[in-house]
């Protein structure tokens, strides 16, 4: 401001002493002092109108320049009329330095004003008054007033950081009546001067009304103006946030007082007492400090109110002048209704934020465990089902679940106190959440339970094995000692593992079959257990499972045998096949044995099961036959089958549809199956011999008396379990295992098949043992019946190109005391 009234005063100056310079003899005396009363009057009784806390004056200038031109040449009008206007403008009391920027501006608008008519042809002392000079001096009034508006808008735009188009377009109909006005006034004036100076008589009243018109209509203007700037100041605190009430507030002070900065300090209960001050110039915000001396009320350019709700005093406005600043009583109306606003929207923005947190921590709460802060089982519930649940497009995946309860717990309870317990929580919690992944979710389920769930697994990894390994993790850090109560304590937990294909079920049964491995963890004396299927006995899946199976044993599509060749370790010719029943189930895919076979057999649907699998196996070997294909097939027994005594019965009358030589099939029955006393096991498979099928006993060695079951019933075959075969690099007890099986079974005349042979050594590990037939995923894998004959043909076709001949099992003789 100071740079720009510098500038104008210099200006101002240079511009009239350019005209006193180029000035011809001055005219009488008492022009200049009519010009120079003039120019004062226009100035002591102009108009003024308020923006914010600028007052804009609106004098007579125009009219007194129309007259002034009439009496006084150019060149003596610019440096005399300034001199009046700054006289008036003191009168009026304006300050000094805006009087005299004022009056430099008169000074550079009237001189442009007299070139602006010189263009239009000029005026002479005392011209007659028609069209050309009425022209002439319109237009030079309107110059006049555009340039002295535009010095004042400049000048209070500098001073208030406002914006030049609200300035211009403020209250601008007035402006602009009051102009033509202006121009009607002193072109009459001028008329009547110079008609007869008498009629100049008649001038004051006329003045006077038009004064009072154009005060009241720029007071309604002005009142209209200001009241709708404090309604929208107002409605624009209708805000939630304490912040965004700040920041319309602060706009709202602005637009209202255009002050050189607002305060408002805020005092919510809970919350720290928090000042922000908003500046001229700025739109930015900011937190400060508050002085420690501030005064309590109003006081020179300081316009005060304390933000009050009923009884709760809720924060401070301030509103603050550089200069003392006379604010009117509307001026003090409108910052107190303006401060009742702010008050209430900032109690309410404060009681929504509380109620906000209230919710927030209401809900993080229902989510969470109030003792470790870990999630808990209602947030555990609602992840897992999110992740369980199948979207249409998106790629299968594998959801796991650990299950994880800490032994003797109960023992730091009672010992050590509860209040140590909590804080044994509190360290495992954190033990477990350091060694959680960001993808997954740790909970506590209550108790001295945790789970942990983990989403798809990484690339190429199936679930549960992920899961298993992750346990481990878990597990030996948990066994890390924690001191607690002075105590080094180190931890153990039983967790169980379950793991399934998303859609395959609901988080619930998820997190049963979890507790259930769990479980069946604890009663095994391990510390990780997977979930088993076939050892639930409460799992929902059970029913479903078996309803469904009943469905598959009525259709002739969705139980397929897939069969594994044995082969002569000697010659390589195929000794027989292995029949493992497929179930091709309709929505869930093609499930292997494991997965349903142990549901089945603990259901009356065993009997229906076993016939099923023996007529399709039946109906494979009557095809192989037709063709000339007569390699045995073996198939498995249930526990359960040989307490039917019609099994025999209804074997034969299996046999015998299919006209399939007894010999040529084989019955696998596990050893444990066979360590009952039960009359009926001994009758049932004493029917299945007198038929003439093969007896082989599957998995030898896992039971317990494998010696004894060999002396009391006459078998065909031993198969030695998989296990074993599997181990005989690493461990030396269980290649002496297959070595004494192979051994015993030569002794007794049995054939010896190892079961799982893999790789190229333990066939021949197994050969310079004397053991006759393997089967495993070296030979073959399971296939097809079309496919296994296929196999089949072409490995007695290999075999008989180099000249072996192997006798197959059906054509063995039996030995003495063997029926």
């Amino acid at each position: 401001m100071r740079v720009l009234i510098g500038l104008c005063s210099v200006l101002a100056v240079a511009v009239a002493g350019a005209e006193i310079a180029t000035a011809e003899h001055p005219p009488g005396p008492y022009r200049f002092l009519a010009t120079i009363g003039l120019f004062g009057l226009s100035q002591a009784i102009g108009l003024w109108i308020t923006i914010g806390s600028q007052r804009i004056g609106l004098p007579w200038g125009e009219a007194a320049l129309l007259v002034g031109m009439c009496l006084l040449p150019a060149h003596w009008l610019v440096p005399v009329a300034p001199i009046g206007a700054l006289v008036g403008l003191l009168v009026a009391g304006v300050a000094p330095v805006k009087a005299l920027y004022n009056a430099a501006a008169y000074t550079i608008a009237a001189a442009l004003a007299c070139g602006v008519a010189a263009l239009f042809g000029g005026v002479g002392e005392v011209p007659p008054l028609h069209p050309a000079t009425a022209t002439a001096l319109a237009a030079a009034a309107v110059t006049y007033w555009l340039v002295t508006a535009l010095f004042a808008v400049t000048a209070v735009a500098f001073a208030r950081g406002g914006s030049v188009r609200e300035l211009v377009l403020g209250n601008f109909g007035a402006k602009i009546i009051m102009l033509v006005g202006n121009i009607a006034v002193g072109l009459l004036a001028v008329g009547l001067g110079l008609a007869d100076f008498r009629y100049l008589a008649a001038a004051p009243p006329l003045l006077w009304l038009l004064y009072e018109v154009y005060k009241a209509r720029m007071r309604a203007g002005d009142e209209r103006r200001a009241w709708q700037e404090l309604a929208t100041a107002v409605h624009a605190l209708n805000r939630l946030d304490v912040a965004s009430v700040v920041d319309a507030a602060v706009v709202g002070v602005r637009r209202l007082f255009s002050p050189d900065s607002v305060e408002i300090t805020v005092r919510g209960a809970g919350h720290p007492v928090r000042t922000y001050q908003g500046r001229a110039g700025s739109d930015a915000v900011s937190v400060v400090e508050p002085a420690l001396d501030e005064p309590a009320g109003n006081g020179p350019g300081l316009l005060h109110h304390r933000l009050v709700v009923g009884e709760e005093h809720v924060g401070d406005l301030r509103v603050r002048h550089g200069a003392a600043t006379a604010f009117s009583e509307r001026d003090r109306l409108a910052l107190s209704a303006f401060a009742d606003a702010l008050g209430a929207s900032l109690h309410n923005a404060a009681s929504h934020d509380r109620l906000r947190e209230m919710a927030e921590r209401k809900a993080y709460e229902a989510e969470h465990d109030t003792l470790t802060g870990l999630a808990n089982r209602t947030r555990l519930m609602e992840r897992g089902d999110a992740m369980l649940r199948v979207r249409p497009g998106e790629e299968p995946h594998e959801v796991a679940l650990l299950l994880l309860d800490l032994d003797h717990f109960k023992d730091v309870n009672d010992t050590l106190g509860h209040a140590a317990g909590d804080q044994l929580l509190r360290a495992i919690a954190a033990t477990l959440s350091a060694r959680t992944e960001s993808d997954e979710l740790l909970v506590r389920l209550g108790g001295d339970e945790f789970a942990l769930l983990i989403g798809a697994p990484p690339a190429r990894r199936q679930a549960v094995e992920y899961a298993v390994e992750r346990a481990r993790e878990l597990s030996a850090a948990l066994a890390v000692p924690v001191e607690i109560a002075g105590v080094a304590l180190s931890v153990e937990a039983s967790i169980g593992v379950a793991a399934v294909l998303a859609g395959g079920c609901v988080m619930a049964e998820l997190l049963r079959r979890a507790d259930v491995a769990m479980y069946q963890a604890k009663r095994a004396g391990r510390s990780i257990g997977r979930y088993e299927p076939a050892r639930d006995e409460a799992s929902t899946d059970r029913l479903a499972l078996l309803a469904e199976f009943r469905e598959a044993l009525s259709a002739d599509d969705q139980l397929v045998l897939h069969l594994q060749p044995a082969i002569d370790l000697e010659s390589g010719e195929p000794t027989g096949t292995e029949a493992l029943v497929r179930w091709q189930h309709p929505r869930r895919g093609l499930l292997g044995p494991g997965e349903f076979v142990g549901v089945v057999e603990k259901s009356d649907l065993v009997g229906p099961f076993t016939r099923y699998v023996l007529n399709l196996a039946l109906g494979v070997m009557a095809r192989w036959g037709a063709d000339g294909l007569d390699v045995p097939v073996a198939v498995n027994m249930s526990a359960r089958s040989l307490l039917d005594r019609k099994l025999p019965a209804d074997v034969a009358e299996l046999l015998g549809r299919h006209q399939v030589p007894p010999e040529r099939l084989v019955l696998e029955i596990t050893e444990t199956v066979m360590m009952t006393e039960l009359e009926v096991v001994d009758d049932v498979l004493a029917g299945l011999r007198s038929l003439g099928v093969r007896l082989s006993v599957d998995d030898f060695g896992t039971g317990y008396s494998s010696l004894t079951f060999l002396a009391r019933f006459a078998v065909d075959e031993v198969k030695v379990d998989q296990e074993f075969v599997g181990r005989m690099g690493d461990a030396p007890e269980a290649e002496a295992i297959v070595r004494s099986t192979v051994e015993l079974g030569r002794a007794l005349g049995l054939r010896v098949v190892a079961e799982g042979v893999e790789t190229a050594e333990q066939k021949a590990a197994l050969r310079a043992m004397g053991c006759e037939a393997g089967q495993g995923y070296h030979f073959s894998p399971p296939m097809p019946a079309d496919k296994t004959a296929e196999v089949l043909w072409s490995m007695r076709g290999a075999a008989e190109d180099r000249g072996a001949r192997v006798i197959p099992l059906s054509a063995r003789v039996a030995q003495p005391g063997q029926e």
